[in-house]
This record gives C-alpha cells, sequence and structure tokens, in this order.
C-alpha cells in the first residue's frame, strides 16, 4: 500500500510538472521569434490569421464598432457619396429630361443635378424642386429611398453601438521598473483611470512570458503567472501601483537586464473591472518588454498638493514619472 501511494505521488508530481511546462495563456510555446512583441501597447495582439473565410474576415459590424470616430465619419462619408454617385449614374442613363426641374447643358451639370436629386431621395429630404418623371426613374428613386432608409437604420444602430459600448480608459505608466520594496525589490508599474465614469471590482493579472532553452536546446516560450502584492480593489478614484515582490519564489528572483534580454522577456497584463453606470464588465489589456523596464527607479508622488485640501487630487500626467533609487 505505501508502495503504491509512492508510485501516485510520483505519477502526481510529473503530471503537475507536465502541467507547468504547459502552462500558456493563449499564444502558445512555439512563438520562439524575439523579433516583436506578443500584445502591442495598445492592447491589441500582434497577431494575424491568413487563409480564413471571406465572411469571417468581412465581419463589417465589428470593424466599424472598431474604428476610431475620424475614420468611422470619413468611412460613412464616403460609402454616402459613393451611393449617390452610384445612384447619379443610373440617373443619367436613363436620361436627366426624367428628372423634372433639373435644367443643365452639360454633362458634368447633369452629373451634380442628378447627384443632388439622390442625396434628397436617398435621405428623404425631398425639397420637391426636382421630380421624377416616369415608370423607370420613378421606380428608381423608389428604390434609392429604401436603400437610403435601411442604410441610415444600420448606420444609427452602428452609432448607438459605439456610444453605448463602454470602453475603459486606463492610462498605463509608460515603463515599468524595478525597485526597493519593503527589504526586498519589486517589479511595478502605475495605472489610472482616465475616464470620468468609475469602475469598481477592479482585479489585474500579469503573466512573465519569455523563452527559455530546454535540455534538448530548443527555445520554447514559457509563460508564468506573477504573483501581485494586491491583486483586486474595490474602488479606483486614484493611481493605483502594482506591485510583483521578488522573492525567492518568483519566476524574476535573479533576473538581470541582459537575462530579460537574451530571454525576449514580456510582461503581459489583463485589467478586469465593472463600469459603474452599465454595470458591465469592461477589461483592458497592455504590455511592458524587457526594454521598457527600468532597472533601479522609484515612481514619483502623483498627489497634487496645489490643490483644495479637503479633497484628494493626482496629476494624471505624473503617472509616468520616476526618480532613479538604488536597489535592495
Amino acid at each position: 500500500m505505501a508502495t503504491h501511494r509512492l508510485i501516485t505521488k510520483v505519477k502526481n508530481s510529473k503530471l503537475l510538472e507536465k502541467e507547468e511546462e504547459r502552462r500558456d495563456v493563449g499564444f502558445g510555446t512555439r512563438i520562439t521569434n524575439d523579433r516583436g512583441r506578443l500584445m502591442k501597447s495598445d492592447g491589441s495582439f500582434n497577431a494575424r490569421r491568413v487563409n480564413g473565410s471571406f465572411w469571417a474576415r468581412l465581419d463589417i459590424f465589428h470593424r466599424l464598432t472598431g474604428l476610431s470616430w475620424p475614420m468611422f465619419f470619413l468611412v460613412v462619408f464616403m460609402v454616402y457619396f459613393v451611393v449617390n454617385c452610384f445612384f447619379s449614374v443610373l440617373y443619367m442613363m436613363i436620361g436627366v429630361e426624367h428628372l423634372q426641374g433639373i435644367k443643365a447643358v452639360s454633362t458634368m451639370e447633369q452629373f451634380w443635378g442628378a447627384f443632388f436629386f439622390s442625396a434628397q431621395t436617398l435621405t428623404t429630404v425631398g425639397y420637391g424642386h426636382v421630380a421624377p418623371v416616369g415608370l423607370v426613374a420613378s421606380g428608381l428613386s423608389s428604390i434609392e429611398s429604401l436603400v437610403g432608409v435601411l442604410g441610415f437604420a444600420i448606420a444609427s444602430g452602428l452609432v448607438y453601438g459605439r456610444f453605448s459600448r463602454p470602453i475603459p480608459k486606463i492610462l498605463f505608466s509608460r515603463n515599468a521598473i524595478f525597485a526597493p520594496y519593503l527589504d526586498i525589490n519589486g517589479w511595478m508599474f502605475r495605472m489610472i483611470n482616465e475616464s470620468p465614469t468609475e469602475l469598481v471590482d477592479v482585479r489585474v493579472e500579469i503573466s512573465l512570458s519569455r523563452l527559455e532553452t530546454l535540455p534538448n536546446g530548443q527555445r520554447s516560450r514559457r509563460y508564468y503567472q506573477l504573483k501581485l502584492e494586491r491583486s483586486q480593489v474595490n474602488f479606483f478614484p486614484l493611481s493605483w501601483t502594482i506591485v510583483h515582490p521578488i522573492t525567492e519564489a518568483s519566476p524574476l528572483y535573479g533576473a538581470t537586464e541582459d537575462s530579460l534580454a537574451e530571454s525576449d522577456t514580456e510582461f503581459l497584463v489583463y485589467v478586469r473591472a465593472t463600469e459603474e453606470t452599465f454595470l458591465q464588465s469592461v477589461h483592458a489589456r497592455y504590455s511592458f518588454r524587457y526594454e521598457e523596464v527600468v532597472w533601479g527607479a522609484k515612481f514619483v508622488p502623483m498627489f497634487d498638493s496645489g490643490k483644495r485640501d479637503d479633497i484628494v487630487s493626482v496629476d494624471v500626467q505624473k503617472i509616468h514619472d520616476y526618480e532613479p533609487k538604488e536597489l535592495n
């Protein structure tokens, strides 16, 4: 019986060891290039899918909701312009004489007359000084009116989706630092909520990604979950310094600048929170590569002493500031 328990214990330890080797955060262990980061600084993944289906790549709704506002309005304007040009050409093919009220001689004047009639029809404005004459022109204008109604319904849905989608505006410090922490050292960075909308129940997870040489000489990417001094706060009204104490159990114990560079180390940050206005879960991602880590420094306090004493104020622009500090 004792021998059986010993064999079971050995098997379990080997199983745990294999599980440790297979630990992954979703990028896989075979990514061994050291030329780029796994995650971009804006939180997007530095990965590309190829040979996917056309409809999967198209995904118009996701692409339009994910665009910046200037790019979104540019796309809407371009679609609006192209659709009007398309119907203008059709009206000219029918003949602008079927659009009563257009007094044009040259081809360009006819085009712009048809274009602005198309714009009025597409938006269902209909000023009335131009009207279709005949079955073909009336039928085409009816189809365009339907296209306009459906098109603006889709555009309205996209605008509503963009406004109703809560996006956390969490600002991360440009650099992480190795700083003195109690009687040891710690790896740390700062973040702050820039949005007036409050975040509650904020949780942070940090994964360390680095290349390691296996006994067979092959390079493989390994991932480690960093244990934090505090991984959760109920309220997030001010800045928060995330600290990973570098103890003997830490994967960073004994690390140096050269060792981080040689192993292509990257720190992957994942933040989850609840947005207070809509009570929806939101998340943010960030990453620090080894060259963005400062050795021997401490962050400058962000509290603004020049403000009123009865209000706690922090200077957001100081989130990136640090000063040299000798390590323990």
